[in-house]
């Protein structure tokens, strides 16, 4: 059984493709590659195809994530569908979020801090107008709910291998 996890921000191409290739290697280090899915959207159509931001990718590469592959795309009908979990960077995306997904499928939106352990705030802010310590805080907070997402992840993984 898969586990399918999407990290949704506004335009896909800081927060959350910084979350997929976070999760990613983590995923990967963990061994469960084969039993997760990841990928990033954003909730609006600002960048589509575009790489994420070349600020973003710069401080990603210093801490060993090689994000430059991912492109933007918009968030579709179909992900609500087909996706475990969808994770909002922050509270308007996830209220956008709430806005589209059916009924049916509105218990998967999260936020993604919802999963940190060392970090209390609720959102991963938008570095996007900000300095280059924004991009880095971004990923401590992504690194931080990423680790107790691990967690769950695995937990739902082996539960199904019992099962």
């Amino acid at each position: 059984m898969m586990t399918k996890v999407l990290f949704v921000c506004m335009g896909n191409i800081c927060r959350s493709p910084s979350a997929e290739g976070v999760f990613r290697r983590l995923v990967k280090d963990a061994g469960l590659s084969d039993v997760v899915r990841i990928e990033s959207a954003g909730t609006h159509a600002f960048h589509i195809g575009e790489p994420p931001d070349a600020r973003m990718q710069a401080a990603a590469r210093k801490r060993g994530y090689d994000i430059s592959e991912i492109r933007a795309r918009q968030i579709r009908v179909d992900d609500f569908r087909e996706f475990d979990m969808i994770l909002a960077m922050d509270w308007d995306n996830l209220s956008l979020l709430q806005q589209q997904a059916p009924k049916q499928y509105q218990h998967k939106l999260m936020l993604l801090m919802r999963f940190a352990n060392e970090y209390e705030e609720a959102t991963v802010p938008d570095p996007y107008y900000g300095g280059p310590e924004g991009f880095a805080k971004v990923l401590d907070y992504i690194e931080d709910a990423c680790q107790g997402l691990l967690e769950v992840v695995r937990k739902r993984a082996t539960q199904y291998q019992a099962a």
